[in-house]
Order: structure tokens, then sequence, then C-alpha cells
């Protein structure tokens, strides 16, 4: 699927940042990405070999990879949010764990817990699947609010403690959650406070009528589908996070963050004003910090040294889009957070 067509005008910036104090910097820098993205390109064709069409959810995993953040994934069944983590996990050859989550769920299913050993007469512990680097939490809303909340909290700390020890997760550790927007009856939806620790919410379309022809070929193959090949190890991925934390963003780029999210919670103050009575609350710090790191990861993804305002609204709606609450009044006019954003980033000047 391609990039969701927000409304927004494109802007075409994409120049170097002019100031002669960085030009060399600036050179030297993209000189490097060119070199460390270049397995980007290789992650995107071993990917294509078994995701059809759906480029907007590939790419998004990519930056949550790459800026080190967790993903929300909203969409019907049947859109290959399994098999696109499943096939990341194969290409960057990495661990892979599913988990179904269900209302009997309970805590100790996802970190582990204390086995007696009988022969030893000592407890020994059995660490869970959230020891792996990618896990698929499947409907994360079917499960009560604690086994969400041991979930998040690993998301959080990188790190599980059961019994009187604690247990460092394994690196690089990415949560893709999936959420059923079509069934309401038995969840439990997350609280605001905790949808907030995703870096981005990311909404997944159908495909176009010639993806699912080919979605329907591959599926229905003799041959069926091509094997993942392991181009990628972790330890790539890890120092490739740290190229990404270098790309270079200016003041203005910083300012131009700071101003989307605070017209937020502020609305009036950018001449907003019809916001006002729609927003309930505004975006957190988290909100800034994630659209900043995303942005860069970005403009790693594009081979480029440098982020320019059309990486932060490429992906504004992703990282804002639950970070936005509706009062009871905007739900009556059926305006969404999609809109009230698209509308920030037009009103907002473009540095």
């Amino acid at each position: 699927m391609e990039e969701i067509n927000s409304g927004i005008p494109p802007v075409i910036t994409d120049t170097a940042p002019s100031n002669s104090s960085y030009g060399t910097d600036i050179r030297a820098l993209n000189e490097m990405i060119q070199k460390e993205s270049a397995f980007i390109d290789l992650l995107k064709i071993e990917m294509d070999k078994v995701i059809v069409g759906q480029r907007y959810m590939v790419e998004r995993l990519l930056i949550g990879l790459l800026a080190d953040g967790h993903i929300l994934l909203e969409g019907v069944p049947g859109l290959a949010k399994t098999l696109a983590i499943n096939s990341l996990s194969k290409a960057v050859e990495a661990d892979f764990s599913r988990i179904q989550f269900t209302p009997d769920l309970l805590p100790a299913d996802l970190l582990g817990t204390m086995i007696y050993n009988q022969k030893k007469e000592e407890f020994i512990v059995r660490k869970g699947p959230l020891f792996s680097n990618f896990i698929l939490a499947d409907e994360i809303n079917r499960a009560p609010a604690k086994v969400q909340s041991a979930l998040l909290e690993a998301m959080q700390e990188r790190q599980v403690t059961i019994g009187d020890n604690t247990y460092p997760l394994p690196k690089p550790f990415l949560v893709l959650a999936t959420q059923n927007p079509i069934e309401q009856e038995g969840t439990y939806p997350l609280p605001e406070a905790q949808v907030d620790r995703f870096m981005l919410k990311v909404v997944i379309g159908y495909p176009t009528k010639e993806d699912e022809m080919k979605i329907v070929r591959a599926n229905i193959s003799a041959q069926g589908f091509p094997k993942i090949n392991p181009i990628v190890k972790t330890d790539d991925i890890i120092s490739a996070r740290k190229v990404v934390r270098q790309v270079y963003m200016d003041e203005k780029i910083e300012q131009y963050i700071i101003d989307i999210v605070f017209a937020t919670r502020f609305p009036e103050q950018y001449k907003l004003g019809q916001y006002k009575n729609l927003i309930s609350f505004g975006a957190s710090p988290r909100a800034s910090i994630n659209l900043a790191l995303a942005a860069k990861a970005y403009a790693f993804i594009k081979r480029r040294g440098y982020v320019i305002p059309e990486d932060v609204r490429a992906i504004a709606h992703d990282v804002l889009r639950h970070r936005v609450g509706l009062t009871y009044e905007a739900e009556a006019e059926n305006i969404t957070s999609e809109q009230i954003i698209t509308g920030i980033l037009n009103a907002i000047e473009v540095p």
C-alpha cells in the first residue's frame, strides 16, 4: 500500500542545510549514511518476496526498528500483519514470538515464572515468550489490564522481573501490537497513558485490486511462498540505531516539531481556535521525542544525513493519531484525530 493521502500538500525542500559551518559535516554524514543504510534496500527486497503491496506498513516497521520504538497496528484480519513481522525477523536473523492475547491470559504467560526443581530442590526460572527480539502481541486489547501493563512495562524498561531477579530483554527488542477495529465485544481498550508508550500507531487499509490478485496467486501457487534469507544481523541493527541518532536536525526543524505538538495542546495560540472544543487533551512530550526520532529514521531510510520538513510531515499522523484525545463534541460531529492533525500540519508554517 502506498503512502496514505492525508490531504497535506507536499513541501519541496529536499536540499541540504545551507549553513556553511555544517557543510563539510553534512557531506561526510551523507556519505556515511549512504554506506550504513545500504541494508535497508536489501531488507525491502527480501520482505517484498512475501509481503505484497503493504509498503506503508513495511516502511513503518523499519522506522520502529531503527528508532527503537514499538508499534501499534490497527487493521482488519488478513492484512499480513503477522506475516510482515515474521518476515522481518527472518530477514534480520532474529528471534520471533507470537503471543495471542485472550481474556484468560496471565502476566506469567508473557514474562515467565519460577518452577520448582525437585532434583536440585530449588526454584529455577523459566523465561516466557517475551524474551525474543520481535514480539507480535496479537489483539492486545483482548487481554485484561494486568497483562497489558506487564507487556508495556517490559517495553518501557527493557527488562523483566521474575521472582527476586531482574533480567534484561534481548536487543533489539521490538513489540508489534495489533488491534482489531471491527470487534469491541470482550475487549479491554488500552488506556490513553498506555497507548502513549507506542511510538507509532499505524492504520492499515485493504490492498488494491492488482495487489490482491498477486496475493491470491502467491497463496494458491504450487511452489508456495519464497524463502526469506537472513541478510542482516541484530548487531547491524544496533549499530544502525546509533547512526540514526547522528542524522542532522536543524534547530528550525526542532522548533517545527514543537509547534506541531503544542498546537494539539493550545490550538488557539496557532489560530486554530476551531479545534479548542474538539480536543480533550493534546500530545505528550513523548510525541515530540518520537516525532524527532521517527523523522531521523525516515531520513535514514531515504538515505539522507539530514532531516527535512517533509520527513516530519510524512510520519506525523502515525506519531500523533493515538495521542490526541477527542471530546464528545468532536465524536458527535464525526471529526477524527486524523482530520485535526491534517489541519494542524496545514496551518503551522513550514521552515
